[in-house]
């Protein structure tokens, strides 16, 4: 079962990780742009539209990366002083009531969307000439499939945890490597291989 856990989480990191090169070329294109508008005098009215679906897609496939990372932003004023199997139960109640309906409804929902778009091979109307927009819509049915089989292994994670006290352990990743090199930078100064410092009286 760890195995399978640990395996959508990576495909989930994979992807999240693959779909954040989209940030690097989004910044690229916008810095380009802004240099031929107001440098070159030639404006690309098109550049508007890419930008909106390559940060819609970033914002779309993120979702079950950061469902693996457990990053999702909750109310924890209390959950955080809860016993694991409380913080299970919870978990299973809300992913049970809110999320599997909310998440099986864009993705089917936008599978959809998607076939429209790609059946009349859609183009941009923002802008004349407009991209066409029927791959970005795709990505919405697409996520949706990440993020059910992300909630999956979560709704399974919680019922791990029901039976064992204790979570299951989770894919690391770079944000964890990050938070513990400045956890040691504030402790022990700028080197994060430096010895901690005696405590006087100790």
């Amino acid at each position: 079962m760890q195995r399978f856990f640990l395996t959508v989480d990576k495909i989930s990191t994979w992807l999240g990780q693959l779909a954040a090169w989209a940030i690097v070329i989004l910044t690229v294109m916008i810095c380009w742009e802004v240099f031929s508008r107001y440098a070159l005098g030639t404006p690309h009215a098109w550049v508007f539209d890419v930008q909106i679906m390559l940060y819609g897609t970033v914002f779309m496939m993120a979702g079950a990366y950061t469902l693996a990372k457990n990053g999702h932003v909750r109310g924890d004023i209390l959950y955080g002083f809860m016993a694991p199997r409380t913080q299970a139960f919870f978990d299973l109640v809300l992913y049970i009531v809110f999320f599997v309906p909310g998440i099986l409804a864009l993705a089917w929902a936008g599978y959809s969307y998607a076939g429209e778009s790609w059946a009349i091979n859609e183009h941009s109307s923002i802008s004349a000439d407009g991209p066409p927009i029927y791959p970005f819509k795709a990505v919405i049915p697409i996520a949706g499939v990440l993020l059910s089989l992300q909630g999956l292994v979560e709704i399974l994670r919680c019922v791990v945890c029901l039976q064992t006290g204790q979570w299951p352990s989770r894919e690391e990743d770079v944000e964890e490597v990050d938070v513990e090199k400045l956890k040691a930078m504030v402790s022990h100064g700028d080197d994060p291989a430096a010895p901690a410092m005696p405590v006087k009286g100790a």
